[in-house]
Order: structure tokens, then sequence, then C-alpha cells
């Protein structure tokens, strides 16, 4: 018999009634859980911040608010790159960021994020839920005692703002240069001096001199942060993120303590939201474009093919390092995601890639 069904009947006395009011209040907040979500993006940040806040409402909503998700913008609890060393330490459950910012971790990281001249958003997707590539992410993430969720998709991204124009490779070397990850390295063998900063940091980077050049997603972004009234050149698209990703990690002991449902409903709204985000930016970069180049004047570039071709051969030097480096995840890391891209890109490239020329060419609305 329930609880509430001896109360009723009265089968106990006036004292115990009290007593089990005492203990009932605090057994229901017991079975309520609070979480704190950090994250690398500023309150509110088109896309990358309003996903992050969303991911919260949904595990809270679909929780029943038995599991809550405050968030916690870049800064408020924590600098944004040090998000994930609050899950690691314990200060925070849960983060929201991008896998690439702790590549001094392990340069298995970044193989989460966005890959030179690797897998786009749909391959990324397909390695990840089917081909192996979120247990051998669970390998690398269990050496710091957490666990990550793609939770958020921007698509192939833009190749930055450049404060001089690009015509050749020879303009590449010398300049400081805002971009994470891999293709950080790959800019650095091309002749850039690679800065990575949170993307709140960037503008006054790039206004004070600190910068010559910036990259952080692409025009939805962009165009919140104002790179534009510094600098009109916009060059598109990345040919060293195309198909980033979002991470959501939350603490693996802490995780382990939920119940299972709890753990599900985790698991499934960072994947619902990895396809909302990827929509939000689908929808809102071409818009966001428009007004960068009707309202302020910026020029969308191209970059010339012989960036494009150094770019390309720096990244098979890196990744081909990676293929053979000394930390077995690494290498593990590094071999499954080009095993797959070889079987996926076949798809894309025998499919997708000959609609959209064919499109492109023939059917103009």
């Amino acid at each position: 018999m329930k609880r509430r069904d001896v109360i009723k009947k009265g089968l106990i006395g006036a004292g115990t009634v009290a007593a089990a009011s005492a203990i009932s209040a605090p057994a229901i907040s017991q079975n309520r859980i609070t979480w704190r979500m950090v994250t690398t993006w500023p309150r509110n940040f088109p896309g990358l911040g309003v996903g992050a806040q969303r991911l919260a409402d949904r595990i809270t909503q679909m929780s029943g608010g038995r599991l809550t998700v405050q968030v916690f913008a870049a800064g408020e609890l924590v600098p944004a790159l040090q998000s994930f060393d609050a899950v690691i330490e314990g200060s925070a459950e849960m983060s929201h960021g991008a896998a690439y910012y702790w590549q001094n971790k392990s340069r298995a990281t970044s193989f989460f994020t966005g890959v030179p001249y690797g897998m786009t958003s749909r391959e990324l997707a397909a390695w990840m839920r089917y081909m192996g590539g979120q247990e051998i992410w669970d390998e690398v993430y269990d050496q710091f005692g957490v666990k990550g969720f793609l939770s958020g998709d921007t698509g192939t991204q833009a190749g930055g703002w450049f404060k001089e124009e690009l015509n050749s490779l020879a303009d590449v070397r010398g300049i400081n240069f805002r971009t994470p990850g891999l293709g950080g390295q790959v800019w650095e063998k091309m002749g850039a001096t690679v800065v990575n900063m949170a993307g709140g940091e960037i503008y006054q980077a790039l206004q004070s001199g600190a910068l010559d050049a910036a990259e952080f997603v692409g025009p939805y972004n962009d165009l919140a942060l104002g790179f534009y009234q510094i600098t009109k050149n916009f060059y598109l698209p990345s040919f060293i993120e195309p198909g980033l990703a979002t991470e959501a990690v939350v603490n693996k002991s802490k995780f382990a303590e939920l119940p299972q449902d709890l753990q599900r409903i985790v698991e499934f709204a960072c994947q619902a939201e990895y396809d909302q985000v990827a929509s939000d930016f689908y929808a809102n970069d071409p818009i966001a474009l428009r007004t960068l180049v009707e309202r302020h004047g910026v020029q969308v570039k191209y970059f010339p093919d012989d960036i494009l071709k150094a770019g390309a051969e720096a990244s098979k030097e890196l990744l081909n390092e990676l293929r053979e480096s000394n930390d077995p995840l690494v290498r593990k890391t590094a071999n499954s995601f080009f095993d797959n891209l070889a079987i996926l890109r076949t798809r894309t490239e025998n499919i997708d890639s000959r609609f959209l020329k064919a499109r492109e060419e023939f059917f103009q609305v």
C-alpha cells in the first residue's frame, strides 16, 4: 500500500503523519538532480550558445525536471577554455564546447570535431554512430573520467577573415591567425603563426592588431561577432573544418549514478540537438551572408589554388604523422577515421557531389 493511501485512510496517528511529512519532502528533492553545464560560448550566442541552452532545456523537460541542467556561459563559472577541466575536476557535471580545444590533452580529440580535408558532417555522424567512432571516443575520454556526445553540427565552416587579400601562398607566411585544432597545425605548416582563443576574445584581438586573420565558424556567428567592422575580406569555404561538430561532455561517475532512463535522455537529447543545430546553421548562414555582403560591404573570396594545394599536402603530412603516433589511442583513432573516410567518401563523391554539380549547372530557378 502506498504511503499516501495509508495516510488517507487514517491508519497512522497524527504524530506519525507529521514525521512522514518531514521525511517525504527531502526524499522528493533527492529524486531531483541538478547539473551545472559550463560552456565555451557567450550566452545566447547564435547557433552554439543557443544550442547549449536548448540542450539543457531538452534534458530538463524530457526528464520532467528529475534532471535539471543549469547553463553557465563562458566566464560565468569558469573561463571558456577551462570548461573541460571543470568537468574532469568535478566543479561542473557537464560542459559544452568543441573537442579540438583539448588537443593538448590528447591529439586524438580533434578527430571528433573537424579534420582538415576530412569527413563532412554526414560522414562524421555515420562514423560515430555506425562505424565505431563513438566507442573509440569513449576510450579517449576514459583517460580523463568523462564521456562525450556529439551535440551540434555547424556544417562546413568558413575559411576566415583576413586583413590583407590572399593572392598566393606567400601571403600566408608570417600572419597571426586564430584557428584551432589540427587545422591550426596545417596553417602552421603553411607558414602562419597560429593562436587559439575563445570566440568572445577574437574581435578585440583583431581590432588591436594582435591578429591578422581569424576564423570562427561562418556567416551566422561571424555577423554576430562583428568581424566585418575590421576587415571586409571573407574567405569561403574552410578546407580544415569540413564538418565541424560540437560536444557535450559529462562527468563519467556522475553520469553512471543516473538511472538508466536519465542516461538515455541525455544521450538522445544530444543527438536531437546535433541535428537541430545543423538545421539552424543551414537556414541562417545564407541569410547572414547576404546581410554581410549587402549591408556591410563584405567581399566574398575564395582561396587561391596554390593555398588549397599546399593545405592538402600539409594535411596529408600531419595526418600521416598521427596514423603512426607513439600514442596507441591517437593511432587507433586516426586509422579508424581514415579507414572509414575511404568508404564514406565513395557515397559522397559518387552521389551527393555529382548531384550538386548537375543541379548547379542545369537547374536554375
